[in-house]
């Protein structure tokens, strides 16, 4: 899977993007663990992210399947004025 950073994120990470490796059947809770478990220094704003699966939305509780080449994104918190 090619997980995307941005902004915070990407900062936290260091790089804009990586592979990772997640069940096929999963949620997005367990994408999240999956990537909090990766990237530890992302606990940090992981009660403010959001994630997308190939440019839509996911929750906790969506049940996703994944396949080689989708892209995950983590979003963090827009601020700014």
């Amino acid at each position: 899977i090619n997980l995307l950073f941005f902004a915070k994120s990407k900062e936290i990470v260091g790089q804009k993007q990586t592979q990772i490796y997640l069940p096929k059947k999963t949620t997005g809770k367990n994408i999240l663990e999956g990537i909090l478990n990766e990237f530890p220094g992302l606990q940090l704003i992981a009660n403010n992210v959001v994630l997308s699966l190939n440019e839509e939305y996911i929750d906790n509780n969506t049940e996703v399947n994944l396949r080689a080449g989708d892209e995950i994104a983590v979003i963090p918190p827009v601020s700014g004025g």
